[in-house]
């Protein structure tokens, strides 16, 4: 491999051209379903910790509910339904 730093310069353009391309095919909705995947399922949660892990499952399962029920309520409260 060359240190010449047009080279160099080239190869990182190349790269982030590559990494620009990878990121804008990926669907907006596919990504956001997987991102959200990981944060219901707590993906986040520490290594081995099985209590913290469910934890965070059913706290953000609860939470869901709640938006829904709010949600629900507020599009009653504004007679949109």
């Amino acid at each position: 491999m060359s240190t010449d730093p047009r080279e160099v310069a080239r190869a990182n353009e190349a790269k982030e051209a590559l990494g620009r391309v990878k990121r804008d095919s990926e669907s907006f909705l596919g990504s956001s379903m997987g991102r959200a995947a990981d944060h219901f399922s707590g993906k986040d949660a520490p290594e081995g910790d099985n209590i913290e892990l469910w934890g965070r499952r059913i706290g953000r399962f609860l939470s869901l509910i709640a938006f829904i029920g709010l949600s629900w309520w507020l599009g009653h409260q504004l007679k949109i339904w």
